[in-house]
């Protein structure tokens, strides 16, 4: 039984722990809008790529986990949001490796983000 258990271990569980991006992390929306798209882009990329966002929509309030493939290796990360009206707001250069959860705000106009 042991051995059954140790093999599953090895065929199932540790090939998927092995796939996780060290950037995975919790993306707060505190922007007071709905977010519609979500674009995360290496801090070198010249384009925003695809929408990232897992669900329909983002309300304010809600957290959405990102999860990256393990080949993701870019040590500054840029984000982008899209709200429902088409508006885009970006935040800069994150490290990612070395944050679990990113708030987004909107603070007097201007685009804030705290990490945990």
């Amino acid at each position: 039984m042991k051995k059954i258990l140790l093999l599953l271990f090895f065929a199932v569980i540790l090939p998927g722990l092995a796939f996780a991006g060290e950037q995975d992390f919790t993306l707060v929306n505190a922007t007071g809008v709905e977010i519609a798209e979500l674009y995360i882009s290496p801090a070198s990329a010249d384009d925003w790529q695809e929408d990232v966002l897992t669900t329909d929509t983002l309300p304010d309030g809600e957290a959405v986990n990102v999860n990256f493939s393990r080949e993701e290796d870019a040590d500054f990360w840029d984000i982008m949001i899209v709200d429902d009206e088409g508006t885009s707001v970006e935040w800069s250069r994150m490290k990612l490796t070395e944050i679990s959860k990113v708030v987004l705000a909107i603070e007097d106009g201007e685009p804030v983000a705290t990490f945990e």
